[in-house]
Formats: structure tokens, sequence, C-alpha cells
């Protein structure tokens, strides 16, 4: 493991930040689900959170990224605004979609967020679509696409890679293997060992690489960007994680064995980072207590945000949409 002296202490107490954002977010927002305050799916990104904050870490604004529906982490990496999110979750006026979208489909062009997506892979494509458009306009811009390893099955998947090896096009596709596609067990779903053995197939990079250490992801998207950004092409690295839970909130996970969530919890990457950073005299107790306590009231802050906006009225139905109700066919 990499050691944390010669890294930037701020960056490294950013890091930890973010992380603790996003676990904050999604522990919060389970609970609001099960109280009957939020409807809809919710898909948890909970310990997953080193994925999105070590690749977001090399992102600049005018980057992009496409999402998943388990999306609220990369999003919250990629700049978006915590109110404007959670007020969606509720369905209000001041949510990200108006209350439109909903958990799976937040999104923010002026931070780069071209949006989570509710279909398995279906953010891939768009990610290669977004690369093309930053190598059209002569840009050093590059775009993330964030799947898991149920997507990397699917033919959206191997066009991408195909076209975006082609054509030669900035996109770095995370895939975060958190070891099942819903309930199959990754080992059942593939017979490659690594999805990213799969890039030797488009004579592109292909790296795996522990998704529970923000620094190893970090510094792998770090080389991913930096050939993007100077017209050496497409990566693609694949992230060793574990979600905390079930495939959404309500599925209690039968599938997983004990032993396997017991040794993954092990690994959390937030309490491990912590312990790290202790350690290696980055951060003391104090800190790291400060941040979790800061995270707390952001948190309440945007419940307060969410429960105090207004629901949409009923005539904005149509609003944002391609179509209004004259267009529509009787």
């Amino acid at each position: 493991m990499k050691s944390l002296k010669d890294e930037n202490r701020e960056e490294m107490l950013e890091l930890l930040r973010m992380m603790v954002r996003i676990r904050a977010f999604e522990e919060k927002a389970a609970r609001l689900f099960l109280d009957g305050k939020l409807i809809g799916f919710l898909h948890l990104y909970s310990g997953e959170e080193a994925v999105a904050t070590g690749v977001c870490a090399c992102l600049r604004e005018d980057d992009y990224i496409t999402s998943t529906h388990r999306g609220h982490g990369h999003c919250l990496a990629k700049g978006a605004d915590i109110n404007r999110m959670m007020a969606e979750l509720y369905g209000k006026a001041t949510g990200y979609s108006k209350d439109k979208g909903g958990s799976m489909h937040i999104a923010d062009i002026s931070k780069g967020i071209i949006g989570a997506n509710g279909i398995v892979g279906a953010g891939i494509p768009i990610a290669v679509g977004a690369g093309f458009a930053q190598k059209y306009r002569e840009t050093d811009g590059v775009a993330v696409t964030f799947f898991g390893d149920g997507a990397s099955n699917r033919g959206t998947f191997h066009e991408a890679l195909n076209m975006s090896a082609a054509l030669n096009l900035p996109v770095i596709f995370i895939c975060e293997n958190n070891q099942f596609g819903m309930s199959t067990p990754f080992a059942y779903h593939s017979k490659n060992k690594t999805i990213s053995q799969r890039a030797a197939a488009y004579d592109i990079p292909g790296v795996t690489v522990d998704g529970n250490d923000p620094i190893a992801v970090r510094d792998a998207a770090a080389i991913a960007v930096a050939r993007a950004r100077t017209g050496e092409g497409p990566t693609l690295i694949e992230c060793l994680t574990w979600r905390h839970y079930g495939h959404f909130v309500g599925d209690s996970a039968p599938y997983k064995k004990p032993e396997d969530q017991t040794i993954w919890r092990e690994k959390d990457p937030i309490p491990n980072f912590e312990k790290r950073l202790m350690k290696e005299g980055v951060a003391n107790a104090a800190e790291i207590d400060k941040i979790q306590a800061e995270t707390e009231e952001e948190i309440q802050a945007a419940v307060e945000f969410a429960e105090e906006s207004p629901y949409p009225e009923i005539d904005v139905m149509f609003e944002d949409l391609d179509f209004s109700p004259a267009d529509r066919k009787e």
C-alpha cells in the first residue's frame, strides 16, 4: 500500500471528507425511505465510496461523467448540490429534476454530470458520445462512465469500448465490480477472472485496482485521465469493491454469504482510510471527528431544505419535456 507521507495533506482530508459525505447521504436516505418519507427505489452506494471519490478527484468541472442506478456517490463526488439531490429524492420542485426523475435520474450539466441512468449499461455509450464531442471540439476534456460488473456483459459495453478504441476517444471506463449483478455472483456471470482483461480485445489499457482504496483508485484514474487528455485514447479500470447492502433498500441480500459480508466489511474504505491517516500522521482523531460532525450537519440541513421545499404544481407536469399536451395524439 502506498505511503501517504508524500501526499498533500489537504487533498487527503478532502478524499476522506467526500467519502464520509457520500456515506452519510446514503445512510440518511435509507432511514428516510424506511420511515416512509421517500418513494421509489433506492440503490445505495454504501461501501463503494472510494471509487467515485478517487476518480472524480482527477476530474475538472468541464469533464463529463455518466452514472448508474446506484449513482448518488458519483454525482456528489463530481460536485452536485447536496440540497437539490435530497430534494429530488423527496419529490420536491427544488430537486434536480423537479420531481420528474427521482433517485436514478439526477443530472447537472453545469457540473459535467450528464446523468444517472436507471437502465443497466445505458450510460456507457452516452459517455462515448460525450468523449466524441470533446475530441470533435478539440478540447482536452475527458468523459468517464461508471458501471457495474453486470453491465460489462451488455452489448453497450463492448460496442462502446470498440468505438472508443477505434476513434481513439478520451473516455475512461470505470467498472465498479461489487461482485454481484443484482443477485448473481460475478463468478457465475463471467468466465473472465477480471473485467479489466477484456481491454486487450480492443488494444487499450486495462487495469484492476483495489476499489476500497481511494489512493489506488485515484492513481489509476490519474494515469488514464492524463492519457486521454493528451490524445492517447481510452482506458478500462476495474475497481474491486462491495456494496454493503442488497441491490436496493428492502433487499435483504440472502444471496450474500455471511462470511463474505464479514471479510468485505473489514475492508470498509472509510474506517480503514481514517486509521491510515492517523497512523501515518496525516490527521488526528479530533480532525476526523470534526469532518464527521460537519458532514452530519450538512446532511441535516439538506433534509430540512427538502422538507421545507414545495411539491411541484400540477400545471408544470409537461414542462422540460420534449412534447406538450397539444403535440399528443388522441
